[in-house]
């Protein structure tokens, strides 16, 4: 098993530092929130893939992949009933698939919960439906480029689709190609499953990414989320993936987080 950590978090600190000071901490890799980059995958020059994607390997992390992926542009969902919206977003997720291989990625972590709402007044049916179209077609390019999409299930103050991790099952499932897969994290099963290292264990097969956060919002080791149990779970389930302490709240400050939350899952995991 391999830490990351999640860039936002600093913000506006130049990306090169960013990478300096995690690989300094002993992380793995590094994972990129697209809109850190740019308004748009395709702005992110040639150029500035390749001195991202060096920069990395020559500090001896990886850029794991990315997330957040449909805060921008504005307006992109993926069941969208205007069949022009839906194809835009179809070529943006190509877009964001071609920068993540780019840039050295495996990883497309779909959480994007506005992105994915089923709007009041429609159809959950057809949402799915129209949702299982978008992310296959997707799925369909991301084969040829050695690129998953690992949908993430959110918790229900978040989104109204996808909550569960049997419900995202059920999704990777019907899209059936080995490039979906699964994001879990703990943050949004916190409320939503009986037990996080249950549902790691019930989704083993699938599950292609984790994101560590407590039930705070915050770093690992700021609420009640049992991390050792959670290690075990990885353990027991032979994951060999990468787990990335991602968090919604930037307070003290990113340095600050990523040492506390590096040193907890430490210690929790016996790493």
């Amino acid at each position: 098993m391999k830490l990351a950590i999640c860039n936002e978090m600093f913000e506006k600190r130049p990306l090169g530092e960013v990478i300096d000071f995690v690989a300094q901490l002993g992380y793995d890799g590094i994972e990129l929130a697209p809109f850190t980059l740019a308004g748009h995958a395709d702005d992110v020059l040639p150029a500035t893939r390749a001195q991202i994607r060096k920069h990395a390997s020559d500090a001896g992390i990886s850029v794991v992949g990315l997330h957040w992926l449909l805060v921008t542009p504005a307006g992109l969902h993926i069941a969208a009933r205007d069949p022009q919206v839906r194809k835009q977003t179809i070529k943006y997720l190509k877009s964001l698939a071609t920068l993540c291989a780019d840039l050295g990625g495996k990883i497309m972590v779909f959480g994007s919960p506005k992105q994915r709402n089923v709007p009041e007044g429609e159809s959950y049916d057809e949402n799915w439906l129209l949702a299982v179209d978008t992310i296959r077609q997707a799925g369909q390019f991301c084969q040829g480029l050695g690129v998953v999409i690992a949908m993430e299930p959110l918790r229900s103050d978040l989104t109204n689709f996808l909550q569960t991790a049997a419900e995202c099952r059920r999704f990777v499932d019907e899209v059936a190609l080995p490039s979906v897969r699964m994001t879990l994290d703990c943050y949004s099963m916190a409320p939503m499953e009986e037990s996080i290292p249950a549902a790691l264990r019930a989704q083993a097969d699938v599950v292609s990414h984790v994101h560590l956060n407590d039930d705070t919002g915050r770093e690992p080791g700021t609420g009640s989320v049992d991390f050792v149990a959670v290690g075990q779970a990885l353990r027991d389930i032979g994951y060999q993936g990468y787990a990335s302490i991602e968090v919604f709240e930037f307070k003290p400050d990113a340095e600050t987080i990523a040492t506390r939350g590096l040193a907890h899952i430490r210690q929790a995991f016996g790493l």
